[in-house]
């Protein structure tokens, strides 16, 4: 769970929270926890489902929230309207902690449609800001392709990636904001992050919840293609 004084978990919807939630069971998606072993704060990446469950998660583990990141603008990941069905997310999480909500600058207008959020309760960041949480900084890299302001998170050894990467493929591109060739140039971008980090996708679509970059790089097929026109003829 920790590492240089990090604190780390990854949860997994319909499972480690938000049980018995059947949007939740059946989307798979991972939640994040980060934080400073030292002062005791951390932060959520895409809490769409149950925040009470993370709010407990992190008084459990003697944790104070202090913001929360959010890799993109889809109601599995932020909260909103999904099948019919109205997932809390960032709106039922701010009602009991209001805390400050980080979104890659292209993405806030599509955050704040979606969740009903307002534009000042959004900080909108630039492609490599970097959020501290306590003394652990995060890096945020602009990811688009899946949406116009998908972002990845880069912390200590790890990428947090959310429908950017998965461990076996990439997010749809055919969603609105969606991007086939910017997914490319995002895909080769984390492909050549050095240090070789442990992917965190945003979804547990392979049975392995996480993987080092360099074995995705070989055994997943969004690296196989050698240039954006190939990638788009076959992804596209």
């Amino acid at each position: 769970m920790s590492g240089s004084g990090l604190y780390f978990r990854q949860l997994l919807s319909g499972q480690d929270f938000a049980v018995g939630d059947r949007v939740a069971t059946q989307m798979v998606n991972f939640a994040y926890l980060i934080g400073d072993e030292e002062t005791r704060e951390a932060v959520v990446v895409d809490p769409a489902y149950a925040p009470d469950d993370l709010l407990d998660v992190l008084e459990a583990d003697g944790m104070r929230l202090t913001g929360v990141l959010a890799t993109h603008h889809h109601p599995d990941h932020v909260g909103g309207t999904m099948m019919g069905f109205d997932l809390e997310g960032l709106t039922g999480l701010l009602d009991r902690a209001p805390v400050p909500v980080h979104v890659q600058k292209a993405e806030a207008e599509w955050v704040a449609k979606v969740t009903g959020l307002s534009a000042t309760d959004l900080t909108p960041h630039e492609n490599d800001d970097v959020v501290h949480v306590g003394d652990i900084p995060i890096r945020l890299l602009h990811t688009p392709g899946h949406t116009p302001g998908s972002q990845c998170f880069l912390v200590d050894g790890r990428l947090v990636a959310g429908d950017t990467l998965f461990l076996q493929g990439c997010g749809r591109t055919d969603f609105p904001g969606g991007d086939v060739e910017a997914m490319y140039h995002s895909i080769q971008r984390l492909g050549s992050l050095a240090g070789n980090p442990v992917v965190y996708p945003g979804h547990r679509y392979s049975e392995q919840p996480h993987s080092p970059l360099l074995d995705v790089r070989r055994s997943n097929v969004v690296f196989r293609p050698r240039s954006a026109e190939e990638f788009v003829l076959a992804f596209g």
